[in-house]
Parts: C-alpha cells; structure tokens; sequence
C-alpha cells in the first residue's frame, strides 16, 4: 500500500501497490503492520457495505462523538464517488477544514478517516457501492452530523446532492456544544 498524506492532519489517500502481469494484478488493501507503521489505526471492529441506486446520492456528513469516535476506511468497488472528510478536533492545525477526493471501482484509491472527522459520500454514477472498515461500534446515542452545506464550512462539492435523507438534511447549524467537538479535544 501507499499511503498519501492529504492536506488534513493525520487523514490519508492510501493507492494499492499492485503486483501484476498479463493476468491482471494483486494487491494488498490491508496490512496491519503497514498501518500501524505509517501510525495508522489498525483495529477494525465491523466492515460495512452502502449501495446508492442514484447518481447524486449523498450520504453523510456523520461522525460519532467520544469515546466512540470511529476511524474509517472507505473504498468504493462498483461506480465512483466523491468523499468529502472535515476536521472536527479543536486542538488540530487542520480543525474545520475540509478535503474531498474521487474513488472509484476503477482508481481502486480508499479513504483513511481519522477518529474526529465527519465523513460524507456523493454518488457520482448510479449504483455506486462503497466498503468501509469501522474501528468502533455504531452507538446511536453518540451519533452526530453536519449538514453537507453548512456555511461554517464552505465544502466545495463537485455536484449538488439530488437525493439526500431527512435525517441528514436536517442537522442544524454547526455549533461546537451540539456537535460535540469537546469530545475530540484529548485526541
């Protein structure tokens, strides 16, 4: 794997390093040892599969809050996407900073999401399917959001969403005590 440092504190484009001849390739898309020597989370306690029928599908932005804030990696196999992370630590030098990349079944690129970030996909083709790793479990009473167009932050999308849940459509204004961004402090 290589793994590339994006312009957020800690977050990163990790690319397969493949190993191919006239058969195709192999790669790995998860080493331990590798993560843990790039100071990369290695524990992961669930793999999670999304499928959006729809181009303009967006799903996110969420996070949960401590003590189970989770770190993900995020991979698209079928279709592409665009992933939108920001940085939700107060004592971050990137705090309230965004960064979004494409990934796609075909550039086989994934997403390092560091624990304290709120993450967002946006489908960019129909029936675009995303795996994801996940370093702790759901604990719904933990779950936060930020609205994908929240203008505390000015995400620059490739798209504007066409489908979007209520739930997500909903979250309000950012505001640190709501959004539970203390919690973050101590990572």
């Amino acid at each position: 794997m290589i793994f590339h440092k994006t312009p957020l504190e800690s977050a990163r484009l990790i690319e397969l390093e493949k190993r191919g001849d006239d058969r195709g390739f192999f790669a790995r898309a998860f080493c331990e040892k590798e993560f843990e020597a790039d100071g990369l989370v290695p524990r992961f306690v669930q793999v999670n599969n999304s499928l959006s029928a729809k181009k303009g599908t967006l799903r996110g932005m969420h996070y949960q809050m401590a003590p189970h804030g989770e770190v993900k990696i995020v991979r698209c196999i079928r279709g592409a996407l665009w992933d939108a992370i920001l940085d939700l630590r107060p004592q971050s030098p990137t705090y309230k900073k965004w960064f979004g990349a494409e990934l796609s079944a075909e550039n086989r690129l994934a997403m390092y999401v560091p624990r304290g970030f709120a993450h967002a996909i946006l489908t960019l083709t129909d029936d675009a399917e995303a795996l994801y790793l996940v370093s702790d479990f759901y604990a719904p009473t933990h779950e936060r959001g930020i609205r994908w167009n929240d203008p505390e932050f000015k995400i620059e999308w490739p798209t504007e969403p066409t489908e979007i849940s209520e739930k997500d459509a909903a979250w309000p204004d950012f505001d640190p005590e709501f959004h539970g961004v203390e919690s973050f402090r101590s990572l």
